[in-house]
């Protein structure tokens, strides 16, 4: 098999359900490694995930530094030292500044009526297309890349190239170190090409934005921009791709109540997007390490456990989303219920996502409206035939056939 296939192959056996993926039990920190040898101590608890992720003494550039034990067999976009999610501290806070105007909750619900508008609009062409079709290349897969092409003001984004890039941005096994680098240094070119263009010509877009905010600071450079055009084009779509792929693979099984509820209105649709984004996990398991990596930068206590200076750390917010003494109760049960504690899906602290409110947003519609227009959704074939992308760090249907 070629490592072009193993990203999208269904592979000699299925993968198991969403809400069957094992989780690391709950428990204090305990020594692992990861693939690369490398020591790492597992933190599972609600608190201590919370914990490694708003605590100052562990960071992500330190993962990066001269003295740092390998962490990545190869290296992808999340890897690069000058990203704005390896910097820390105050150079961190700048950097984040530039952009984080645009994705303030007020800033985002502006957008409501817009993305109702692009929700609509691809379901009319789902219908018009007849039953059945592929959800996620008729809806999950087209309306987070149209939303972030007009936030960006990419109009001739080719979403073809778009998910050729952000496949190997987000490789964990999938391609090698030089598939990785020829695309990076293509999907790098782009941004650069934007880049030019918008300060030939600026606009209302979060590009033009971001170069003046850029400017007006005077030390973020050339190369921290280029990261952050690309990086907010791969982060705006595929998270929200991962999630309402896996959400309707959830969704659209045996629970009909479930989406007759979900059709009934939009503060259903609010409740349950919380509750889906805590518990069906965005990255793949089978792939890589679970958790979000820190390094300690001296000796800390978390969850009663001293971890040495210079540590490894990954913190699983999957893990924590399930823990018992925050959240009661299984998926089924509370998808309608209010949250009983903060989701850590969109981790915490200095590094917290970005585009949260964006991403919520947008499953919140993108549920509500094609549940409201299409109550008798269901899948077409058995969950085990589901062909799911493999070898990258997040887990979702390749294609997903539906019929109604």
């Amino acid at each position: 098999m070629s490592t072009e296939n193993s990203a999208t192959s269904a592979g000699p056996a299925p993968l198991p359900p969403l809400h069957c993926i094992r989780l690391l039990e709950p428990g204090p920190p305990r020594l692992a490694a990861l693939p690369t040898g490398t020591p790492v101590w597992l933190v599972s608890r609600h608190a201590d995930v919370r914990q490694v992720l708003t605590d100052p003494r562990l960071g992500r550039a330190p993962l990066y530094a001269p003295d740092a034990p390998p962490i990545a067999v190869t290296p992808n976009i999340l890897d690069d030292p000058d990203g704005m999610l390896n910097i820390d501290g105050a150079e961190h806070q700048r950097l984040r500044r530039t952009v984080q105007r645009a994705f303030t909750p007020r800033a985002i619900e502006r957008w409501r009526p817009w993305v109702a508008s692009v929700v609509e609009s691809l379901i009319d062409e789902l219908i018009d297309h007849g039953s059945p079709a592929d959800i996620i290349a008729a809806y999950s897969r087209p309306l987070p890349v149209a939303v972030i092409s007009r936030l960006m003001g990419l109009d001739n984004l080719d979403g073809k190239r778009l998910a050729h890039w952000s496949d190997h941005a987000l490789s964990a096994t999938a391609y090698s170190a030089e598939e990785i680098g020829t695309a990076m240094t293509e999907f790098a070119a782009f941004g650069a090409e934007v880049i030019a263009e918008r300060r030939a010509a600026p606009g209302e877009d979060l590009v033009s934005g971001l170069l003046a905010a850029a400017a007006e600071d005077g030390s973020i450079t050339e190369g921290q921009l280029v990261l952050l055009v690309i990086g907010l084009v791969v982060a705006g779509h595929e998270t929200t791709m991962t999630s309402l792929g896996n959400a309707l693979v959830y969704l659209l099984q045996d629970d009909r109540e479930a989406w007759q509820r979900l059709a009934s209105d939009e503060a259903s649709a609010t409740v349950a997007t919380e509750q889906l984004l805590r518990a069906v996990p965005l990255g793949d398991r089978q792939e890589r390490m679970p958790g979000l990596l820190r390094r300690t930068v001296e000796d800390v206590e978390i969850g009663g456990v001293v971890i040495p200076a210079g540590s490894v750390v990954a913190a699983d917010p999957a893990a924590a989303n399930h823990d018992p003494e925050v959240f009661a109760g299984d998926l089924p049960a509370e998808l309608f219920s209010p949250l009983t504690g903060p989701t850590l899906t969109f981790g915490a602290g200095p590094h917290h996502c970005l585009g949260a409110w964006l991403a919520r947003m947008e499953l919140e519609l993108a549920l509500h409206r094609l549940a409201r227009r299409l109550p008798a959704l269901r899948l077409a074939d058995p969950v085990e035939r589901i062909d799911w992308r493999r070898g990258l760090l997040t887990r979702s249907p390749n294609s997903l056939q539906v019929a109604w």
